[in-house]
């Protein structure tokens, strides 16, 4: 447990009060992009011109222009029609790609919305989530984005300049801040129920249809909805996409407290209730059993959609992360 002044320096340097989201704890983030590593890491099958390395196969590249053919030319890019009209030979000319599309998924649903120690889940979702976005533009690629909570979700196009990053933030103030203003937002689609059991799925299924092939994802989520049916979804996506999961945890949902004398805490999701015993060995050891089994559920899922899982605490500041493999950090923190 950290103490109440190291708390509210961390809070004060964050600029933030861990509740709400504000512009300038989220803007902070632009000078801090090379505390993250956005540089592909997946088995190349193609390469591109530019800086990147990409699983997409074929050319990759945008139809720019038409001119006359030269002896050399790839006979397959002839351009027929406009051959046809001319009489003389002409073939196409074509762009390649230099930007990697960038997705960033946030989930703000309720269960991100509890905190134990430094900010809650969601809040720090989203520092997490302005970080990627002002890596993504400032390594030149183009950002798109979807952040949900339990009934709507809000979506960005991929797109590149500060502008992209502007409104990734935006949406993220909203869903956080203001969740019953339905005004910028938007039915979940993707299933035929809207119940918040199923808005990480919805959110997935959205991200399937909109990412194409060698974009790079980020989950960023506590992966408590996460089923058999959404770990299918995230299957078909890492085929064709490099896809890098943020899971958030609170310290509480690894571990109890420590306490000298027993005693009795009650915690509620706000619907239900439940009471959970301090200082007694055997609740204890039942907590940690639980804790480790709902996290290897987690792990074994993500690891089974080819999907690289990391590991970042709500407990403590963002920046003092060192991202590293889900599963070492959690046993590490668990046992």
């Amino acid at each position: 447990m950290v103490s109440q002044t190291m708390l509210a320096a961390n809070l004060a340097a964050y600029q933030t009060n861990g509740v709400e989201l504000c512009v300038a704890e989220l803007v902070r983030y632009r000078h801090h992009t090379k505390a993250l590593d956005l540089s592909p890491s997946a088995n190349p099958q193609a390469q591109l011109s530019g800086s990147y390395i990409s699983r997409i196969k074929g050319r990759g590249m945008e139809f720019d222009e038409s001119r006359h053919y030269q002896p050399g030319d790839d006979i397959r890019a002839i351009d027929w029609r406009v051959t046809a009209r001319t009489g003389k030979t002409h073939t196409k000319v074509f762009r390649e790609e230099r930007e990697r599309p960038v997705y960033v998924l946030t989930d703000m649903s309720k269960t991100m919305q509890f905190g134990s120690e430094f900010v809650l889940k969601s809040v720090q979702a989203a520092h997490l989530a302005a970080l990627i976005a002002w890596s993504a533009i400032e390594r030149g690629d183009k950002l798109g984005s979807i952040g949900f909570n339990d009934e709507y979700h809000l979506e960005t196009k991929p797109r590149n300049r500060q502008a992209a990053v502007l409104a990734v933030l935006h949406h993220l103030l909203e869903l956080q801040n203001r969740p019953s203003n339905h005004a910028l937002k938007r039915p979940l689609t993707g299933s035929s129920s809207s119940t918040s059991a199923n808005s990480f799925y919805d959110a997935c299924a959205r991200l399937v249809r909109l990412a194409k092939p060698g974009s790079l994802v980020w989950l960023v989520s506590d992966f408590q909805q996460l089923d058999t049916a959404t770990t299918r979804l995230l299957t078909n996506l890492s085929r064709h996409c490099e896809v890098r999961a943020a899971v958030i945890n609170d310290p509480l949902e690894l571990h109890l407290p420590d306490s000298v004398e027993r005693q009795s805490l009650t915690v509620t999701d706000g619907v239900n209730n439940q009471s959970l015993v301090l200082g007694d060995k055997q609740s204890s050891q039942e907590y940690h059993h639980w804790a480790s089994s709902r996290q290897a559920h987690i792990i074994d899922s993500l690891e089974s959609a080819k999907v690289h899982g990391f590991a970042v605490s709500a407990g403590t500041p963002l920046l003092d992360h060192s991202l590293q493999p889900l599963r070492t950090i959690v046993q590490q923190r668990i046992a």
